[in-house]
């Protein structure tokens, strides 16, 4: 009933074809095999491989009740499963052996073993299985939910459930077909992959072709080989294929202007030709990519469809069978999910989404009191929040049992608010928001190549200032959040990229990062690393620190790491090996692995200023003066701008280290410079700010370096070095960002490895107003502000070394900024 025979593969696999014929004979043996134990409950724990699908239909051949189970869950979690629902027989793969042993100590009950590493036969041994006409009001399968609130409940699911929504799609909705071959991505025990990727292709006599992991290059070589045209997926999959596209697309011009041409023109047939190579790697054949299990990135979902893709999202859950609403072809709007399934009613009732018909569960297994919580007069009350607009597509908005309520009564839809602070910025990755102690509260799992790219210097304050201030700032009082904690891994998730909010209150409630209960490696890679980073931060490390979220290394402290790492193990290094070795432990064992040698050097930044430094400096043009001497009347005009301390400036090359207030401090400090020493004073700009080419002209002619400080901060010190070294001075501002409150910000030793290497005396200046006149965030400069200049005393680096110097100027600058 459930197999339809046909002369194309049944599953492909690598280079193996397993045709229809042999997939039947195969379930016979297991069949046989398993038929020798009286069963009614069957349990598969394995990863996708062929013998899991022998071993599901063998048991419905046998018409027991099938269990998958995860093969990522815990020993615990196996247990649980098993003991609540007590299959008599578990088929599992060799792999799992170690963690089933472990679950074994816990089981209330000894079910009967088989491995599928163990069954040794010969197929053509057997006749090739015939499936029996079942009562389809039977229980097919208990599917346990992935505990999105909680402890898994078993989902029953009858035969006619599953027959409900195959008759959909290979017959109302059409998308099911012989010559349409199927991607097998997802793990098998989630009812939408089992269905979606399993038992609809087999249904209509299709081929699966079964990825061998979810590596990018299998998933690749998968569809290239076997000319797949459906595949079925989640969110996480599409994001993460859409980023590498776009990736490639944004880093050519003429992909970037094809792809504006393509969105403009908005059809498929010319995004198609115009997208061919994207089409060819996925193996030209594609024709639906199906998403589930979560709500698709609408942003994505437009991508996609740029590039000549049609997607088709659909709405539903494991007591669904799995779908309540789907996408027909030709018919797709971002951001729904689509119109009713045809064998449902579907409506809101009070917001909520709620559906009655065929494909809805029997009940959870053992759990009439929370059966009955969720089905009521047949209606299935699915939690989720949504409507359907007046063409019938349905909409979701979030999830009622995650709506928060605060104690003053308010509702807060998290999802909401989650959309917004990723809107504000593109360095966060995953947010996920709660409620603690009445509280808003954010986990942000930043995204660190972004953050790379952008230069951030310190993350806390960044996302402080420039992500949760800055949408406070524009949200109503009971919507803003109180506090928010930086992830190193991703927000916890099921299976198929549900977040696991319920968890998320747990990730704040111990910050101590509880060091000594993290048992350290021994091996001499960790405990030189360990040792550089204990001297280098001041602080006990432990081996899953963070290098930015709990270390804070900044720009110059990853420049010194990665010179201490390469003079030590003698191999060369880019800064991403930080980012995808991120923590202490993670960074050792790279090196361990990679390493020429181990001798541990110091850093020595006077042989880093003697290499060879390819710089030219820019030439002054005689209207630099010029302008300078401008901006100072209107300066003086506009606002009550005033300086003093001039006759502290030494003669010779010196480090101006002003405060960082404002967008125009940089001015408010030349201005007051005299036009020699002017001549010979050294400004730097990023790269990224210097990219149009009348502003790089206007640069090279106005003593401004154009360095990228953020990619390459060792050249670019390298680079301030060589302007010293012959002769000139150099602006730069120890804080390394504006300041987000007036306060004096945390400074970096830049500047003072530069004078203390170079022997240069450091001139700190202090600004006041500044921030006044222009907080962050401001336009418009605020007139007739009261701004002072001060240059103060020089400092020279005599006696001091990079901390004590870099503190001398920090408390000379606080005594007279505060």
């Amino acid at each position: 009933m459930f197999i339809k025979t046909s002369d194309r593969p049944a599953i492909i696999l690598n280079d193996r074809e397993i045709s229809y014929e042999s997939l039947l004979k195969n379930i016979q043996y297991f069949a046989e095999v398993s038929g020798e134990i009286k069963s009614t409950k069957v349990a598969i724990y394995s990863e996708n491989r062929p013998e899991w699908i022998f071993a599901f239909y063998a048991a419905w051949k046998n018409e027991n009740i099938v269990v998958p189970i995860d093969f990522m869950a815990t020993a615990d979690e196996v247990a649980y499963i098993l003991n609540d629902c007590k299959p008599e027989i578990l088929f599992i793969s060799a792999s799992l052996r170690e963690t089933f042993e472990n679950a074994q100590k816990g089981l209330k009950y000894k079910p009967a073993i088989f491995y599928f590493e163990d069954q040794q036969y010969h197929e053509n041994d057997y006749q090739p299985a015939r499936l029996p006409e079942t009562d389809v009001n039977k229980t097919a399968v208990i599917i346990y939910t992935s505990g999105t609130t909680g402890s898994p409940k078993g989902v029953m699911l009858s035969y006619d459930n599953i027959l409900a929504n195959l008759e959909a799609v290979t017959q109302d909705i059409d998308i099911f077909k012989e010559e349409r071959n199927v991607m097998m991505l997802l793990p098998l025990h989630h009812v939408f992959p089992l269905v979606g990727t399993m038992v609809a292709p087999l249904f209509v006599g299709a081929s699966i072709a079964m990825a061998p992991s979810m590596n990018s290059e299998d998933i690749i070589s998968t569809l290239q080989k076997n000319q797949v045209s459906i595949i079925i997926g989640v969110p996480r999959l599409y994001e993460a294929v859409r980023k590498g596209i776009m990736d490639k697309i944004n880093s050519n011009a003429a992909a970037k202007v094809l792809f504006k041409i393509a969105k403009s023109v908005n059809s498929r047939a010319f995004s198609k030709k115009i997208f061919k190579t994207v089409h060819e790697k996925f193996g030209g054949r594609v024709d639906y990519m199906v998403c589930g299990g979560a709500k698709l990135n609408e942003a994505v979902a437009r991508d996609f469809k740029i590039l000549g893709f049609e997607m088709l999202e659909g709405f539903g859950m494991t007591e669904a069978a799995p779908m309540i609403t789907f996408t027909r072809p030709g018919k797709w709007k971002i951001g729904s999910a689509g119109h009713a399934m045809p064998c449902l009613e579907v409506k809101s009732l009070d917001g909520e989404i709620v559906a009655k018909g065929r494909n809805i569960m029997q009940g959870y297994y053992n759990r009439p009191e929370e059966t009955a919580e969720v089905l009521k007069d047949g209606w299935l009350h699915t939690g989720d929040l949504g409507h359907f607009d007046k063409d019938g597509f349905i909409h979701i908005t979030g999830r009622r049992k995650e709506i928060l309520v605060l104690s003053n009564g308010k509702n807060i839809n998290p999802e909401e608010i989650e959309n917004k602070l990723r809107t504000v910025s593109d360095c966060i990755a995953e947010v996920g928001v709660f409620m603690k102690n009445d509280q808003l509260q954010a986990a942000i799992y930043p995204d660190f190549l972004k953050i790379k790219e952008k230069g951030v210097v310190n993350l806390e304050e960044m996302f402080r200032w420039d992500v949760i201030d800055q949408y406070n700032q524009k949200s109503s009082s009971y919507k803003k959040i109180s506090k928010f904690i930086l992830l190193k891994e991703e927000l916890p998730k099921t299976r198929l990229g549900k977040v696991q909010r319920f968890k998320l209150e747990s990730l704040t409630e111990d910050r101590s990062r509880e060091k000594n209960k993290t048992a350290e490696p021994q091996y001499e890679e960790y405990v030189v690393i360990r040792d550089f980073l204990k001297e280098q931060t001041s602080e006990e490390v432990s081996p899953d620190d963070h290098l930015e979220i709990d270390l804070g290394l900044d720009s110059l402290d990853k420049v010194s790491l990665l010179t201490f790492l390469q003079s030590t193990f003698g191999i060369e290094l880019k800064e991403d090996v930080l980012i995808h070795h991120p923590t202490i432990e993670k960074l050792s064992e790279f090196m361990k692995e990679k390493k020429n040698k181990l001798q541990v050097e110091a850093v020595k930044w006077t042989e880093i200023f003697k290499e060879k430094v390819d710089l030219k400096l820019p030439k002054s043009w005689p209207t630099q003066n010029i302008f300078k001497n401008t901006s100072k009347l209107f300066l003086k005009t506009y606002f009550r701008l005033k300086g003093e301390g001039t006759e502290n400036i030494p003669d010779g090359p010196f480090i101006l280290a002003p405060n960082h207030q404002s967008f125009y401090d940089g001015l408010f400090v030349s201005v007051f410079l005299k036009n020699r020493v002017m001549k010979n004073t050294y400004f730097y700009a990023k790269e990224k700010h210097v990219r149009n080419r009348w502003i790089k002209a206007i640069a090279n002619r106005n003593n401004i370096i154009i360095m990228d400080i953020n990619r390459d901060l060792k050249n670019s010190l390298q680079k301030l070095a060589e302007v010293l070294k012959k002769g000139k001075n150099v602006i730069i501002f120890p804080e390394g960002t504006r300041t987000h409150d007036g306060q004096l910000g945390k400074f970096k030793k830049a500047f003072a490895i530069l004078s203390s290497e170079l022997k240069i005396p450091v001139v700190p200046v202090s600004i006041r107003g500044a921030f006044e006149a222009l907080p962050r965030g401001s336009i418009i400069p605020r007139p007739l502000k009261k701004i002072n200049v001060k240059f103060l005393e020089p400092v020279y680096p005599d006696g001091h070394d990079y901390d004590s110097l870099t503190d001398a100027i920090f408390s000379r600058l606080a005594a007279e900024v505060h």
